[in-house]
């Protein structure tokens, strides 16, 4: 099995478990402290990972593609300096914009925020800064290994620990105010980076091959040329998620200042942007852990292949990535778009939120591919496009944002519509920008037999949920409506080809089984 297949089922793995423990805190949250509540927690989240952004300059994904191509050419004290660099600047940012972030809190809150009571969570997020900051070198270097397992454990240890403290702060808070419980809440992930990070270090001294401490201010010294490097990749991948980030942080003023403008009150138009942020949005984004692994894993195995000019396996490596994330997405939006309406009432014990999903659900299969597209383009060193082609569809979000929210016949929905529009434009200019450099075959049989088994499942899930019985609980109507929808999708995908015998040989344990059922080969397969 390949270190790209290896690494990316471990990422697939860890990342659902994640996924689903994430998805838990939200439940959690909005259990506890309502969609007001989570409308507070979310406003603040944009600025939290703004200041992240900042700190981390971009330096995982450049460590993660220098690191590979030191490994390969067996360059180990390249690979020390690439490390001690990278902390020495994440660590410095750190120490810069935790304060800054602590002194404008109350800035943010009040003007720009419209919400006085996001204070108090924004102020109990900022210790992360710097734990974030010097953990994110670390799961970098061991990217750049394509070794996945740390990374995976220390995302389930940080979801795992947050879960565990979040009911505790949240109910022990929220008698002194709506406000100190969404900070509860937001504590909670500062002790489960903390743990988070405490892994990874242990990981990092038990596998290490140097000593990262000895002589570490004279490989800082000697490290310009090494930090030219790693910035030639950085910067523009920071200004990327720069964008991404600045987007998200003014998206909450935006929407509060154009909804006011369609006559929302302030406390209302925070509660529907919980709706939609923190109800519908996490559902839509729970199967990105697909396309987040896939993204992860193929920065070092692509950028491998093109430093030996092995185009073609590029070529394969995202027809792949593509594919899988073609045939998982579809499967997530038939059971998302089938199931809306039940499904929040289960988890959130209300349908506010179920209308976001339904207009948004069809356009998120594009959404899904952003990830993988984004990550050839930082490995073939066209991370300055992607910074291009994401501020192209961040300008466009939010102009569509304020134009559609501010109209009362829109509300809400236009914010909606604004976040659609914007990730459809940034990966339609990512797939041009990805097709200049590689040679690239668009299979349309294999998408059309796609749409064929997403509409045949679509309709067996809506057949379901409407004939079990009447006294069954809610709960189990979704759960077995959704295993049913699940095992037709994967039927029908065997069965019309649309994954390789090889592929499927590779998985552990049911992976020979599979395969049985696999009667065609997909064309795109090397032999």
């Amino acid at each position: 099995m390949s270190k790209f297949i290896k690494g990316t089922l471990i990422l697939l793995v860890a990342g659902l478990i994640t996924r689903v423990l994430g998805f838990i805190n939200r439940i959690v949250i909005a259990r506890f402290i309502g969609a007001e509540g989570v409308g507070l927690y979310m406003m603040a989240v944009p600025t939290f990972i703004l200041a992240i952004t900042i700190t981390q300059f971009g330096l995982p994904v450049a460590i993660s593609k220098h690191v590979a191509e030191a490994e390969a050419a067996g360059d180990k004290a390249k690979v020390k300096k690439i490390l001690v660099v990278s902390l020495a600047t994440t660590i410095t940012l750190s120490a810069i914009f935790t304060p800054i972030l602590l002194i404008t809190a109350p800035l943010l809150a009040d003007t720009l925020l419209t919400d006085s009571r996001t204070l108090y969570p924004l102020l109990a997020i900022a210790p992360v800064v710097p734990i974030i900051a010097i953990s994110s070198v670390i799961r970098g270097y061991f990217q750049g290994k394509q070794n996945m397992r740390p990374v995976a454990l220390s995302q389930m240890i940080e979801q795992i620990i947050r879960i565990a403290l979040i009911a505790f702060l949240t109910k022990t808070f929220l008698p002194y105010g709506i406000e100190y419980a969404a900070a509860g809440a937001m504590f909670s992930a500062v002790i489960g980076e903390l743990a988070s990070l405490f892994y990874l270090v242990t990981s990092f001294k038990l596998k290490k091959k140097f000593p990262v401490r000895k002589q570490f201010f004279t490989y800082v010294r000697s490290g310009k040329k090494t930090f030219q490097e790693l910035m030639s990749i950085a910067v523009p991948t920071m200004g990327s998620r720069m964008i991404g980030s600045l987007s998200w942080f003014f998206e909450p003023i935006v929407v509060s200042h154009s909804l006011a403008l369609a006559g929302v009150a302030a406390m209302a138009a925070t509660e529907q942007y919980g709706s939609l942020t923190g109800f519908a949005l996490p559902l839509l984004m729970l199967p990105s852990f697909v396309t987040q692994s896939l993204a992860t894993s193929l920065v070092p195995a692509i950028s491998e292949a093109h430093s030996k000019n092995n185009m073609k396996l590029v070529e394969y490596r995202l027809q792949q990535a593509l594919r899988f994330v073609f045939l998982s997405g579809g499967l997530a939006v038939v059971i998302l778009y089938v199931l809306a309406d039940p499904l929040m009432s289960v988890l959130y014990g209300s349908e506010s939120g179920s209308g976001f999903i339904k207009l948004m659900a069809p356009f998120f299969i594009l959404y899904y591919y952003q990830g993988p597209l984004q990550a050839t383009l930082q490995a073939l060193n066209l991370a300055r496009a992607a910074m291009i082609n994401s501020l192209i569809g961040a300008v466009v979000k939010t102009a569509v944002i304020f134009a559609l929210a501010s109209q009362t016949a829109f509300g809400i929905y236009g914010v909606a519509i604004g976040l659609l529009v914007g990730f459809v434009l940034v990966t339609m200019l990512h797939f041009a920008t990805v097709l200049k450099k590689v040679s690239f075959t668009f299979y349309v049989r294999d998408y059309l037999k796609t749409f064929f088994v997403m509409g045949i499942s679509g309709a067996a899930g809506y057949w379901m949920i409407q004939h079990l019985p009447a006294g069954q609980p809610l709960a189990i109507k979704v759960l077995l409506t959704a295993i049913e929808i699940t095992l037709i999708y994967t039927l029908f995908t065997l069965l019309l080809g649309l994954l390789q015998k090889d592929e499927l040989n590779r998985i552990p344990w049911i992976g020979k089984t599979l395969s049985k059922l696999a009667i065609f080969s997909h064309p795109g397969a090397p032999h």
